[in-house]
């Protein structure tokens, strides 16, 4: 081993040790104090904010009658809370109940060999031994291949989930139904649980306080999963997808 591989391993070893140092010393210092919350900053000074652009409804003109108490555009003599148009707001109650047990084992083992010779072909082989100083012409080509897999997976869930969503309007149909879409992302640690709502509503299903139960909602598209460290471990690796797919053998 060169003194450059040494010196540079050492460098890394320092290096994790001053960073495992430094997270010890904020540990120690922590103890018997409660978690610190983060201070209150304008989100729009942090270097990753991007401004929001959301669908919007096309600007109405508003005209006002002299000695008229009702408003042009309006559904009700009050004014109706409840979505409408494309850009409003309207909370999605999401109820289902999810439960899997499931154990499975996967094991998968393929071996190739592939061999070519000429020993004899109308006497051209002896040029192949001319040609390539001490070649068979027997066994010209010789390959061989061999791949394997085991996995071993299981669940065993039992999930109940209710909670609201805030999905927004994204598209007014002819016929008056509202497509809406929303997403909640909740992060814990360091893995984060999604929950993505779509689908079609009826503007007569959304109830006076602005909600609509899920079941109500047609074509519906509802996701709930989640990605970060524990989501990524319980995937294969990039390299191993790739070459599943791009090998022939």
């Amino acid at each position: 081993m060169d003194l450059q591989s040494q010196t540079l391993k050492l460098g890394l070893l320092l290096l994790t040790l001053s960073m495992a140092g430094c997270n010890t010393a904020e540990r120690l210092a922590s103890v018997g104090r409660a978690p610190a919350l983060s201070a209150i900053d304008d989100p729009t000074a942090s270097p990753d904010y991007k401004p929001v652009r959301m669908p919007m409804p096309d600007p109405v003109p508003v005209n006002h009658a002299a000695n008229s108490l009702w408003q042009q555009g309006s559904r009700s003599f009050f004014k109706d809370q409840r979505a409408r148009q494309i850009g409003d707001i309207v909370t999605v109650k999401v109820n289902f109940k999810d439960s899997a047990d499931i154990a499975n084992e996967t094991k998968r083992a393929r071996s190739n060999s592939d061999s070519m010779g000429v020993p004899n072909l109308f006497g051209l082989e002896t040029q192949t031994q001319q040609v390539f100083a001490g070649a068979n012409a027997g066994s010209l080509v010789n390959a061989t291949s061999a791949t394997s897999s085991d996995g071993v997976g299981s669940v065993k869930r039992a999930e109940t989930l209710t909670t609201n969503v805030a999905a927004i309007v994204t598209q007014i149909l002819p016929n008056g139904n509202m497509v809406l879409e929303g997403k909640q992302e909740v992060r814990v640690n360091f893995e984060v649980r999604e929950l993505i709502v779509g689908g079609v509503i009826r503007p007569e299903d959304i109830e006076n306080d602005n909600t609509i139960d899920s079941t109500k909602i047609a074509e519906a598209r509802l996701a709930y999963g989640g990605r970060g460290q524990i989501s990524d471990v319980q995937q294969p690796r990039y390299g191993q997808q790739v070459m599943d797919v791009i090998l022939p053998f």
